[in-house]
């Protein structure tokens, strides 16, 4: 077992690492970067790398005894017992084009759950953050997630993964569905930033295929600290790595399931 005090100083040690790292986009925002290409479409800076590695040297001080699993140097999915969990630059894409929906997530795993989950937003300067059992902020101040009851009146938010050549028609699929009986979709470019919008209020619900457990881990917690819920496409237990994930503000999730699995006479 894996015995782990979620403290006060605990919680205010990481936020100052984050917020450091976060000075690093803030500084480059301006400047030309080094771009290079992981797939096709998906991209890593050098901006990236430098805000994973200030993350590991700082978070290595507060928690020596913890793991990494961070999207620039993991050779895997799984986190250990105890483990950081980071995406140093989640919008790289957006970042490239200077488009300011970029974000720092960070979550404490332990016990098969996230004990702490932060999601950074240096250029907007919002910094969500959640502890297990104890709620979500924003700032020093306690969020939670929207009142809509229906799904025509919410504000649903989604991403197109990396795979999209490949699964093109599932994509378009879900996407016609929850179009055409929501008030509108969005799509900014982070699923960290679509979660901690979910646990806010801003949007009502979020789903997406194919993300990682850096997207989501902390993202996760929002929500659920928020008074949100969070599942597969089926209702069935999210954990961070699931190929589906749908996040809600608890009043239109079963009305999102239904929406997601039906099918047409036609199909």
């Amino acid at each position: 077992m894996t015995a782990i005090t979620i403290d006060q100083n605990l919680i205010s040690q990481t936020k100052e690492a984050i917020l450091e790292a976060g000075k690093i986009i803030i500084r480059n925002w301006d400047k030309p970067g080094q771009i290079r290409h992981k797939g096709r479409i998906d991209l890593v800076t050098d901006t990236d790398l430098a805000v994973e590695d200030k993350l590991k040297s700082s978070l290595k001080d507060i928690l020596p005894q913890a793991t990494f699993l961070a999207e620039e140097s993991a050779n895997q999915t799984k986190p250990g017992n105890l483990t950081w969990i980071i995406d140093p630059l989640d919008g790289t894409t957006n970042f490239a084009h200077r488009i300011p929906f970029v974000a720092i997530s960070v979550a404490l795993w332990a016990e098969n759950s996230v004990l702490m989950g932060f999601v950074h937003l240096p250029i907007l300067e919002e910094m969500f953050w959640a502890a297990h059992n104890k709620g979500a902020f924003l700032k020093d101040q306690k969020i939670s997630v929207s009142t809509t009851s229906e799904l025509e009146q919410s504000l649903v938010a989604t991403g197109f993964p990396y795979s999209v050549r490949e699964d093109i028609d599932e994509i378009m699929d879900y996407l016609k569905k929850v179009l055409v009986r929501s008030r509108g979709v969005r799509r900014p470019g982070s699923a960290a930033i679509d979660l901690a919008y979910v646990a806010c209020g801003r949007y009502d619900a979020f789903y997406e295929l194919n993300l990682k457990p850096w997207d989501t881990a902390a993202g996760l917690l929002l929500v659920q600290e928020a008074g949100g819920k969070v599942s597969t496409f089926s209702g069935k237990p999210y954990t961070p790595g699931n190929r589906q994930i749908l996040a809600t503000n608890g009043y239109v999730h079963q009305a999102m399931i239904d929406i997601l699995n039906f099918r047409s006479c036609e199909s």
